[in-house]
């Protein structure tokens, strides 16, 4: 018997208490979320970082994007792109004075957008829909690698780092494989969670075959990640010496340049004489900050022209090449034709004093080393320079170097976070990927172990040797299948003495194909949204 109008239950409108509790409740576990998306990563309380947590930490967001109607998502989107990135960057506060302005609220607009699409995932699929909010996230964190803005640091595959049989799966699909199995239990969890934990057991029973599916791919690509490795034993070995001065060379002027110069050379003396048959001798990013072969030429400044000297006499001296990290200053012309300095975040390849190539950073940082909308945005341009900002022209060439009969490249800084940058290299015939780092600014283990944690996925991705030489940490060497093969403690004055295997007998898929997984992912996670939005619109 069907009950009148007049007989149906009234609708219960939430009071302004209920509302509250209600934000306050989805506020609460959205900072849960963000604790525990910040704690999968080397942090403040673990610098190796608690990887299982990443497998569920974004379950709140989930459960959070389902409870609360369309306004409250965007706006807290907005909270947990802030919130987020706040924990897991904190340290960016000593990077510059800007930087903590510019990068978390960059991501509380990023999640304006991506917390409505989980929503419309969710509402427009109420069955599956967690499985298409696996593949928006997957896709949010390609798209947000590319470009001006581009910034690798919070894919949550990079918290994989230390599972290497996860890890290695990112030679085929590169990170973003690793990422999408990573996010899957969240969004699964957060599915079966929306409603409490009353349907928790009846959603387990509902969707054993996707969980079932998901529990078979997971052990196949773990036990593949167990075999899947290079044979290392019979490769030749480069013998390095990485320096790390421990000195933030920026800090100083002159007599910070002439110190960290003293240490430089004393340390690779000391390497050196440990180890004759020592290969090269690496210095970290700008280690030496006077450009040489500017200050070589036209001797502007006597004093910058004096260390140049000291250093090129010592250099001369040795038998063995070095490379190092300098503000390569070159000759150029303005828009109006006159002639002006223009400055590179460069690495350049020494033999016996002489400069035999340079490399000149391709992908800057942006608003710290770069903004190129100085005619369209002057305001924001001129409030960087005020802010002692120190701009980069932006290098052009994917160099080669070619060292005791090792072909290498040398991404800078951050260069070592992209996968694009380094595939290239490995394309254009690099055997051993050799990153120069100034981390020393951070003052935190924390950001020095999430770079190196980062970058750890260039090596997984080509099979290539990655080795890191930094000024304060992570100077390391990472082998082909991601293993740790040496590192100095942070924040020490030292040098690594190691021997890196010259794998280059295999090309992985990553290498060949590029981000072919996370292509096929966008396009997938918008087919899914724009077909269950015409759904909807077509449904009577």
């Amino acid at each position: 018997m069907k009950r009148s109008a007049a007989t149906s239950p009234p609708v219960r409108e939430k009071t302004p208490g209920k509302v509250i509790a209600s934000v306050g409740l989805e506020l609460l576990l959205l900072a849960v979320s963000a604790l525990l998306f910040a704690l999968s990563f080397p942090s403040f309380l673990s610098q190796w970082g608690w990887f299982p947590l990443a497998f569920f930490a974004l379950t709140p967001v989930f459960i959070v994007v389902h409870r609360a109607g369309w306004v409250r998502t965007v706006l807290y989107g907005a909270f947990f792109g802030f919130a987020s990135y706040a924990l897991y960057n904190y340290w960016l506060g000593s990077f510059h004075p800007l930087t903590l302005i510019i990068v978390p609220p960059i991501y509380s607009v990023y999640f304006l957008a991506v917390f409505p699409l989980l929503k419309a995932a969710d509402s427009l699929f109420p069955r599956y829909g967690f499985i298409l909010q696996a593949l928006v996230w997957v896709a949010y964190e390609f798209v947000k690698i590319q470009g001006f803005l581009g910034y690798a640091y919070g894919i949550i595959g990079f918290s994989q780092y230390l599972f290497l049989p996860l890890a290695r799966l990112s030679s085929v699909t590169g990170v973003w494989g690793v990422s999408l199995l990573v996010v899957f239990p969240s969004a699964l969890l957060g599915n079966a969670l929306k409603n409490g934990f009353g349907e928790l057991f009846s959603f387990i029973r509902r969707m054993r075959i996707p969980i079932l599916l998901y529990a078979g791919v997971f052990a196949a690509v773990v036990i593949t990640g167990l075999f899947n490795k290079a044979q290392l034993d019979s490769v030749p070995k480069w013998k390095v010496a990485l320096v790390q001065q421990n000195v933030d060379p920026w800090k100083g002027g002159n007599k910070t340049y002439a110190k960290t110069l003293e240490i430089l050379t004393r340390l690779s003396r000391e390497a050196l004489e440990e180890d004759p048959s020592i290969d090269i001798v690496i210095w970290s990013e700008t280690s030496f900050v006077p450009a040489i072969d500017w200050h070589t030429r036209y001797r502007t400044d006597r004093v910058a022209f004096g260390l140049v000297k000291e250093l090129r006499e010592y250099l001369s001296a040795q038998t063995v090449p070095f490379v190092l990290g300098n503000d390569d200053g070159q000759l150029a012309k303005d828009e109006r034709g006159r002639d002006i300095r223009v400055d590179y975040n460069a690495a350049i390849l020494f033999d016996r004093g002489e400069i035999v190539e340079t490399y000149r950073k391709l992908h800057l940082v942006p608003f710290t080393e770069n903004f190129p909308y100085k005619d369209r945005l002057p305001g924001i341009y001129q409030w960087l320079k005020d802010a002692d900002t120190h701009f980069w022209e932006t290098g052009t060439e994917y160099t080669v170097f070619e060292a005791a009969d090792v072909r290498f490249s040398t991404p800078i800084c951050f260069e070592d976070t992209f996968p694009y940058l380094n595939r290239e290299f490995v394309r254009r015939g690099a055997q051993v990927l050799v990153n120069l780092t100034n981390d020393a600014w951070s003052k935190a283990i924390a950001c020095e172990m999430q770079h190196m944690s980062i970058a750890a996925f260039r090596a997984l991705e080509n099979k290539r040797t990655l080795m890191r030489s930094t000024n304060g940490g992570i100077t390391c060497v990472i082998d082909p299948n991601g293993r740790i093969l040496a590192m100095l403690p942070p924040f020490t004055e030292d040098y690594l003495i190691a021997e890196a295997p010259v794998y280059a007998s295999e090309q992985t898929l990553y290498t060949r194909w590029g981000d072919w997984f996370a292509i096929l992912i966008s396009v997938l996670a918008l087919i899914g949204l724009a077909g269950g939005l015409l759904a909807r619109l077509l449904r009577p």
